[in-house]
């Protein structure tokens, strides 16, 4: 099993990097990027500081890059968050020199195409943390949701070990950046459904390794997935993306992580609430939400199942694609209860 580095928390005062090392979000609305850098301080206090490439739509790998690079390499950053994912980060990542990353090791927050950057990440025995969006998460909205600021708190300042709760409501995406009433205003929101568990009834706890299965399967295509051996007894975290990927699709890429021998060496598996509404454009009928979203989780519980009949499996926790969202641990330990039904994430 991979060992990981202990990585130290910041403090009040500290200062953060805020780097786009997918897509620039912040170019497309610059006032809901300096709304989320004041409520970044105001519920943390601390102080965010950003690269060249931040807020420059267009930037090249290189570029973005050297930001990563010189993030990690600064002693006065304490912590690395990225703004929001994007699509081709699995370009940046030949540019980035590992030794600077693995020598100077500080906590990384991002989700979607920063699972490219996690993998790296975890490739080198440091821990981060799988979520955060400055730009989704911080800046929009009447106020920052509460589960959001509690793992956002024990990823950067706090640590400790923290119960993985359901907020009770969900929205697929908000109001869009360009509208004004996206900085006081919320998107459509809805009651949640209860987590579905299937798997052994037991109790599976291990680090966690994972992130958006259509990053992973890039991962996969470009030769950087972890060695099967190094996943052994591990908490396996999937989660799809706005791009909303049919059952059928899901399907083949776990199928796929089965016959990799993924499936057979983790201890559980945590599966992320999906997205099921097209951005910005008209929402299915809320019954059809909810069997979009039990389809998928048939899916995934299936396949898992046809590998490994021993694994716990958690489906619709609020990470990945979604608000409220957790933030939770990528390396650091995810106890999946399966008796008591519970999960709980270690931050420290």
């Amino acid at each position: 099993m991979r060992t990981f580095t202990n990585v130290p928390k910041a403090t009040v005062g500290d200062r953060v990097a805020i780097l786009s090392p997918a897509f620039a979000a912040p170019a497309v609305s610059e006032a809901v990027h300096e709304q989320a850098m004041r409520r970044l301080t105001e519920v943390t206090g601390l102080v965010p500081v950003e690269y060249r490439t931040t807020r420059q739509l267009g930037a090249s790998a290189e570029a973005r890059a050297a930001d990563i690079e010189a993030a990690f390499a600064d002693p006065s950053i304490r912590a690395v968050l990225a703004t929001i994912g994007g699509d081709d980060q699995i370009t940046v990542i030949p540019h980035i020199d590992t030794d600077i990353l693995a020598s100077n090791p500080k906590p990384f927050l991002g989700y979607s195409d920063n699972t490219n950057l996690h993998n790296l990440l975890w490739n080198l025995g440091v821990p981060s943390y799988y979520g955060g969006s400055t730009q989704v998460h911080l800046g929009p909205g009447p106020h920052v949701d509460d589960v959001h600021v509690a793992s956002l708190r024990a990823a950067l300042l706090d640590g400790g070990i923290i119960d993985l709760t359901d907020p009770g409501e969900s929205e697929d995406f908000g109001i869009s950046w360009t509208d004004r009433r996206a900085l006081e205003e919320f998107g459509i929101r809805e009651p949640t459904e209860p987590w579905a568990w299937a798997g052994a009834t037991t109790v599976a706890e291990g680090p966690t390794w994972g992130g958006c299965i259509e990053v992973i399967d890039q991962i996969a295509l470009a030769n950087r997935m972890p060695d099967v051996a190094d996943l052994d007894g591990a908490i396996l975290l999937l989660e799809t993306s706005e791009e909303l990927p049919n059952a059928d699709t899901v399907k083949r890429w776990v199928r796929a992580l089965g016959e990799r021998g993924v499936l057979d060496a983790v201890a559980g598996v945590l599966v992320a609430r999906p997205p099921v509404s097209e951005l910005h454009s008209a929402v299915p009928l809320a019954n059809e939400r909810t069997r979009l979203r039990a389809v998928q989780r048939d899916t995934i519980i299936e396949q898992v199942a046809r590998y490994n009949s021993e694994a716990v499996i958690c489906v619709g926790v609020p990470f990945g694609h979604t608000r409220p969202q957790w933030i939770v641990p990528h390396g650091n330990t995810i106890r999946l209860d399966g008796i008591a039904r519970t999960v709980s994430a270690d931050y420290n």
